[in-house]
């Protein structure tokens, strides 16, 4: 049965700190999280113990899985990359007999051959839904409440996981996924949908669309909460979708990886959205590391590193340090939340991937850094925009940012192209070229933006 409860400390704000749906947990300091990653992680290590993939892995580094029941032995356990799944194609490090595999999921592939990893009954129908809905309590939804869950399915976690979370949760639940825009921007009025799980730039896109009917999403839509994950947007493109949505809703940034079980690491909350922070409320069944990413070492409060994931709870397919190429930064307080969790940090949003990091001469630029800037100028669509990169022998010779024009602003494209190109000399201290296009000229993404595309060598 669902329940939440309010804790007995309130917030220093006029309304008292939200509802969670763990409260023993969530509530605990930093040394309770601690004990309970420990004795997760000496049972993780036994069960790791019976498994071969397992064990030869641990060897690397002259260890073995039960090790993992003394204290700090977790950093000296190798890490697990890519690669290491690949070569255990084609259930990698699975360590449930595979009738014991509810179903599977799988990653995007953009990088080598899609990973399949397996959920258990208990995966699947416990682990997921606890997980999810905690989340979702953090950021504002509330049982009962009409959701548009607009993630894909399929292999994808992503859909499944809200699935399982507005399920647990009581919520009404519509399952569109993304596309048939132009209906679902409808549906957005008729149905009055309180809750949006989607992609921040499908939502963006079914804003124009709505508009595009006689439909004004401020005053027609019924939106709350948005729970918006798949990329990372910046602040100013999440102030300036909130300003285009009803008075007091709010995009809360959900964060997860496929090999951490889904969407269920990280969400931004009412009381981390000042500071565009989101929190890591599963801290107790999934271990994050933040960890420079060329020493590997731990960061320090206010800096930035990768996220490195080890999940204690997961039955069928687990992982242990596994690298997920996420960089963010360590907030400077991470435990000093007036919501009352104080035991599980607060990170930043996650600023883009370590294999994403684009370096053009000498200077180092996240696609992240470049939505910031396209956001902040008037007269540009805000969810449609390209880096093309196009290289000499091997290295990059010219660095292009595509932007289209909104056709309703009307502002001239050299204008565009000027502020742009200044804005970014301005921020970086380097000249890039700059195209602009018709509105509807670049690609729209339903779900994870590709964001940099290499183009041939000249």
């Amino acid at each position: 049965m669902y329940a939440i409860h309010t804790p007995k400390k309130t917030a220093p704000v006029e309304e008292a700190a939200p509802p969670m749906l763990n409260p023993e947990v969530e509530l605990l300091d930093r040394d309770g999280i601690l004990k309970l990653q420990q004795e997760r992680l000496a049972k993780l290590g036994a069960r790791l113990q019976k498994n071969e993939q397992w064990c030869e892995h641990f060897a690397k580094a002259g260890l073995k899985p039960s090790d993992l029941a003394a204290p700090d032995a977790l950093q000296h356990v190798p890490f697990l990359e890519k690669s290491d799944l690949h070569k255990c194609y084609p259930y990698p490090y699975l360590t449930v007999p595979l009738v014991d595999v509810e179903r599977f999921v799988a990653t995007s592939g953009t990088t080598g051959m899609p990973v399949m990893f397996g959920l258990t009954k208990n995966d699947l129908n416990n682990l997921l839904p606890s997980q999810t809905a905690r989340l979702l309590t953090a950021a504002g939804v509330r049982p009962g409440s009409r959701a548009y869950q607009g993630y894909g399915y399929g292999l994808w976690i992503g859909g499944l996981a809200l699935d399982q979370g507005f399920k647990e949760m009581g919520c009404v639940n519509f399952p569109l996924g993304p596309g048939r825009g132009e209906l679902a921007a409808r549906w957005m009025h008729d149905h009055a949908y309180e809750v949006a799980s989607m992609s921040p730039l499908w939502l963006m896109s079914l804003v124009q669309l709505a508009r595009s009917q006689g439909i004004d999403p401020k005053t027609d839509w019924k939106l709350k909460v948005g729970v918006l994950g798949g990329q990372s947007v910046s602040a100013e493109f999440r102030n300036q979708l909130e300003a285009q949505l009803p008075d007091g809703f709010m995009a809360h940034n959900i964060y997860g990886t496929t090999e951490a079980g889904g969407p269920i690491l990280a969400v931004s909350t009412p009381y981390t959205h000042g500071d565009d922070e989101l929190h890591l409320l599963n801290e107790d069944t999934v271990l994050t590391e933040i960890l420079d990413p060329q020493t590997l070492k731990p960061v320090s409060e206010g800096e930035v590193g990768e996220i490195v994931i080890t999940t204690l709870s997961k039955e069928a397919s687990p992982v242990v340090r596994w690298r997920t190429r996420d960089l963010v930064r360590l907030s400077p307080r991470p435990y000093d939340c007036p919501s009352g969790r104080r035991g599980m940090r607060k990170i930043g949003r996650i600023i883009g991937r370590s294999d994403d990091m684009i370096k053009f001469k000498g200077v180092i630029v996240f696609p992240s850094q470049i939505e910031d800037i396209i956001a902040g100028v008037n007269g540009v669509v805000k969810e449609a925009w390209q880096i093309y990169i196009d290289k000499e022998c091997m290295t990059i010779g010219t660095l292009t940012v595509a932007i289209e024009a909104s056709a309703q602003a009307g502002v001239p494209f050299e204008q565009l192209i000027t502020q742009v190109s200044r804005e970014i000399n301005a921020r970086f201290g380097m000249k890039v070229n700059v195209e602009c296009h018709h509105e509807g000229t670049l690609p729209r993404y339903e779900s994870k933006a590709v964001r940099v595309l290499h183009r041939p060598e000249s």
